[in-house]
């Protein structure tokens, strides 16, 4: 018993000192910019903003995070896990290629003809982003709006 009485406090001793007690906070999604446009994709840039204040890190994963231009769903993502830095304020890069002739359609052509001649674009990132740290897990939902200038 003596020999195990050292590792029993050293355990006590990091499970009181590290703060794990609170999931990382969901500041919004910022940067949403169209980065190329052409006549055959529309690549669009965003980051989402967290800020982690414990002292172990995580993985976070966009699952089934969806991109909508004027009100129309036009790509997906799902990532590979990344992994959240201990007490820091940190941005996920989420970038997408979407075809131009997904966005047309016989739904959507005016509202994308409208936006053409305004030269802006409503682009929406909607969907959950998934959190895990030593077995315990959290979502955070998005739902962020934005207009963006297009440049032709």
């Amino acid at each position: 018993m003596t020999n195990r009485l050292p590792f029993i406090l050293l355990f006590f001793t990091l499970l009181f000192n590290c703060s794990i007690n609170e999931q990382p906070e969901f500041i919004g999604i910022d940067n949403i910019k169209i980065l190329d446009s052409n006549i055959k994709n529309i690549t669009i840039s965003a980051d989402a903003h967290f800020t982690n204040p414990n002292d172990l890190s995580g993985q976070l994963k966009t699952d089934n995070l969806k991109v909508y231009i004027n009100d129309f769903e036009v790509a997906k993502f799902i990532s590979k896990e990344f992994e959240v830095p201990k007490r820091k304020d940190f941005k996920i890069p989420l970038t997408v290629s979407i075809a131009t002739d997904s966005i047309i359609d016989k739904k959507s052509v005016g509202g994308l003809l409208s936006s053409l001649i305004s030269q802006n674009l409503k682009v929406q990132y909607k969907g959950k982003i998934k959190y895990k740290v030593l077995g315990y897990s959290s979502t955070y939902d998005v739902n962020e709006t934005q207009n963006i200038k297009i440049k032709l």
